[in-house]
């Protein structure tokens, strides 16, 4: 399993950028020489090649010279694009062996995040026809037999300049891994469930092995306006940065983030996202100790002016994550948990203002390496869900992360979509947060407003 604790910052134009994708990762990021991302003046065109049309929110991406679009009557302001290096972005995947044996005909067993949220019982009421959930990941494999049938190809995109399209995973394996915990379709027999086994999934791929401006700003944010012009009722992101500052280009940045995640929560799509596995305090990181510059020594975040995106974004629902210990003996044995599915997570993130709530996405205690059916006990309290298929066969495997609870907490709110039709993100986001209750054993840091608990939600 990849070490949660190994972070790799780097210092751009004046902001500090550093990233968190699934688990800890090492994340380089590079400015853009020829794309930026520019403020329009007036709502006019600029002279230069429009990538993307964000007029909505008075903004544009676009191709062309820095000193010339500083010249541009069109642009009241501008900043370099940066892109993301996170081809290989999530913990180790631990799959089952082929000799190891299975509990059931089915994987459901496995599924302790389903168990503890009680998904069946919230499945009586709905599965989540008629809702729509935006994946902006790394792609989802929609060849999958879990994900064919709720994967929309009509409107899934690929915002990178490979030529893959979508409905691959064609920036690795994390995407289709959260597509499942979000929506992956039950058919009662194979497989595993997903939190909304009916809702339609939607792909938007910003990431790609292929492309060296994987994972680009605007890559982002452009899909994040996506979601809202196909009337996405969700829209999951299991991706961020930390920390980021506040100052010189970081405001820029943060301006231009903050007016697109409030059009599009505006326009009734709600935006879920991970907190991030850090182990740090959004709310209070003055002081924090991190390697800034990736030079392996730690340094002191000073000046109280750092931030989490987007999950401390504006409108953001930001999701912490849990998991139990000792699930694996659970499952075989007569042995109670060490710790319960409620249990925060080692590596996430907190703080009481700075996360919405709290949801399965994972633990793990990496001394219990004894195997159970061929798998170290361990994984079994990692989050299991789908992988890419591999030569014609569904693969499937064991991730942890706060990217594993947010498509959790998407999924329920695709739920209470499909029960509620007329309700819009934030009438959405309140039932979540009403229903939820912080358990009595732990810090609100935590929860926010509480563990998920989706059919209370209802």
């Amino acid at each position: 399993m990849a070490n949660h604790t190994r972070r790799t910052f780097l210092t751009v134009s004046g902001a500090t950028i550093g990233g968190i994708f699934a688990a800890s990762s090492t994340v380089a990021a590079q400015e853009s020489t020829e794309r930026f991302i520019v403020k329009l003046q007036g709502g006019r065109v600029p002279n230069a090649e429009v990538l993307y049309d964000l007029s909505e929110i008075g903004y544009a991406v676009v191709k062309g010279s820095e000193s010339a679009l500083k010249e541009d009557g069109a642009v009241e302001g501008l900043a370099p694009d940066i892109s993301y290096d996170a081809s290989d972005p999530a913990a180790e995947s631990v799959t089952p062996d082929s000799g190891a044996e299975t509990v059931d005909d089915t994987y459901y067993p496995y599924q302790w995040d389903k168990q503890a949220l009680n998904a069946p019982m919230a499945h009586e009421t709905t599965t989540g026809d008629g809702s729509r959930i935006a994946i902006i990941d790394s792609g989802i494999d929609a060849s999958h037999p879990d994900l064919e049938e709720n994967v929309n190809l009509e409107l899934s995109k690929n915002f990178t300049n490979d030529d893959l399209g979508a409905g691959v995973p064609g920036g690795g394996d994390h995407g289709t891994h959260v597509a499942g915990i979000a929506a992956a379709s039950n058919d009662g027999s194979t497989g595993v469930v997903g939190t909304a086994p009916d809702a339609e999934l939607v792909d938007f791929r910003v990431f790609s092995t292929a492309d060296e401006d994987s994972g680009s700003f605007s890559y982002v944010v452009a899909a994040m306006l996506e979601a809202a012009r196909t009337n996405c009722d969700v829209a999951n992101l299991s991706l961020g940065a930390y920390p980021v500052s506040r100052k010189e280009l970081g405001s820029f940045y943060g301006s231009f983030l903050n007016q697109a995640m409030t059009y599009v929560n505006k326009e009734g799509t709600l935006l879920v996202i991970s907190a991030g596995n850090d182990g740090v305090n959004l709310q209070n990181d003055n002081g924090q100790q991190v390697d800034i510059d990736g030079d392996g020594e730690l340094e002191t975040l000073e000046g109280g002016h750092w931030i989490s995106l987007p999950n401390e974004g504006a409108q953001a629902l930001s999701v912490s994550a849990t998991g139990p210990i000792g699930f694996g003996s659970a499952l075989v044995g007569d042995e109670s948990l060490e710790e319960p599915p409620e249990t925060p997570a080692f590596y996430t993130n907190y703080g009481t203002s700075a996360v919405t709530l709290g949801a399965p996405g994972g633990n793990a205690d990496l001394s219990m390496t004894d195997p159970i059916n061929g798998i170290p006990a361990y994984a079994y309290d990692l989050v299991f869900s789908t992988l890419p298929v591999v030569d014609g066969e569904p693969q499937y495997g064991w991730k942890a992360g706060t990217s594993m609870a947010a498509p959790n907490v998407a999924g329920a709110a695709a739920l209470v979509k499909a029960t509620n039709p007329d309700y819009d993100a934030n009438r959405v986001e309140s039932a979540l947060k009403r229903a939820a209750d912080v358990p009595e054993e732990f810090d609100k840091e935590y929860y926010g407003s509480g563990f998920l608990n989706i059919v209370d939600a209802l």
